[in-house]
């Protein structure tokens, strides 16, 4: 297998942050990319439906002649009745953080069970609920430990979609099929990393991230889910940049940049392992059913023909695999 058609890949999980660093990444995904879900987690918060409408545009302004969908999401706050009936058409989910779990989440949810009146009225609206699933517990532990909280909400709340976050554990994996109203993203750097990769020699800052990679038995879960297209497992890349000198430094920021490489490195993942013909439910057809999204149609063509991914972009953000050579390369976008 040399060659690659995808329709409509969609990235269920973006981070474009804002002013100049948004009009330097926002180009790279929505050049292949028919569309993505849209983190809130800016400074200040999108917690408003003028902050929905005010972020898009900046996005539909920064992409220009791309053809790319940006879902919106809300960051969740409790919300009226009135505000999630006003907002309902104009986003595609609120999204939960649990206060200090990560980047720009100071002003999240303290206690989910205050939180509730809130979850009840997007139940019954059918509003999809997306989590960044963490707790304050040892590094290692926190997805695990929060698993308990997906579970509560999932029983009470029978009727809401709830999307688990850039799922990380085998733990989680097995949680999908305990309920048929979670779902869950997963990323390229999960389903590649171990910690090891980050701190098991010199450390790597440009591939610490949170949720923080975790052991070889949890990669290969994740690995083989996403190889099987489990129905309700999909593609989002928390592709999330950073300036060089916040990752290269004490304090290092968290997140991996893979916007560029993500379809590209892929690509070859799939057909090494003989499932390529999974990669099309994994970055489109699941998520376009579970989130019954319809973006424009975007044909994406990928070659076996090496790919030198630049150490760079924009003098300020290094990707993952900076400097290095790839085996697939984008052929043409249509």
């Amino acid at each position: 297998m040399d060659q690659l058609t995808l329709n409509t890949p969609l990235d269920m999980h973006l981070h474009l942050r804002d002013g100049d660093m948004l009009e330097l990444v926002a180009p790279l995904s929505a050049e292949t990319f028919s569309g993505a879900v849209i983190m809130p987690n800016l400074v200040p918060p999108v917690d408003s439906l003028d902050a929905v409408h005010g972020y898009r545009g900046r996005i539909l302004q920064a992409i220009g002649k791309n053809a790319f969908a940006p879902f919106m999401t809300l960051f969740f706050r409790q919300y009226s009745e009135a505000e999630l009936l006003a907002a309902k058409d104009h986003i595609i989910g609120i999204k939960l953080y649990p206060a200090g779990a990560t980047t720009n989440s100071e002003a999240g949810v303290k206690a989910i069970d205050s939180v509730e009146p809130t979850i009840r009225l997007m139940e019954e609206m059918g509003m999809p609920l997306l989590i960044h699933g963490e707790t304050h517990g040892f590094v290692m532990d926190r997805e695990t430990e929060f698993l308990a909280t997906y579970r509560h909400l999932a029983t009470k709340f029978p009727k809401l979609n709830i999307t688990m976050e850039h799922i990380t554990t085998a733990a989680a994996v097995e949680l999908l099929d305990e309920f048929e109203n979670l779902r869950a993203t997963v990323t390229l750097q999960h389903l590649l990393i171990t910690l090891d990769d980050v701190a098991g020699g010199m450390l790597n800052p440009h591939l610490f991230c949170k949720p923080i990679a975790k052991r070889p038995e949890d990669r290969d879960a994740l690995l083989d889910a996403a190889l099987k297209a489990h129905p309700r497992l999909m593609f989002g890349s928390d592709s999330a940049p950073h300036p060089r000198e916040k990752k290269e430094c004490c304090g290092c920021a968290a997140g991996v940049f893979t916007a560029p490489i993500a379809l590209q490195v892929l690509a070859d993942l799939f057909t090494k392992n003989g499932c390529q013909q999974n990669l099309q439910a994994f970055v489109s057809d699941n998520a376009r059913r579970l989130y019954d999204v319809t973006p424009a149609e975007k044909v994406v063509t990928l070659v076996r023909e090496p790919f030198e991914v630049p150490a760079i972009y924009g003098e300020t953000v290094v990707p993952m695999y900076a400097g290095e050579t790839i085996p697939w390369s984008v052929q043409s976008v249509e």
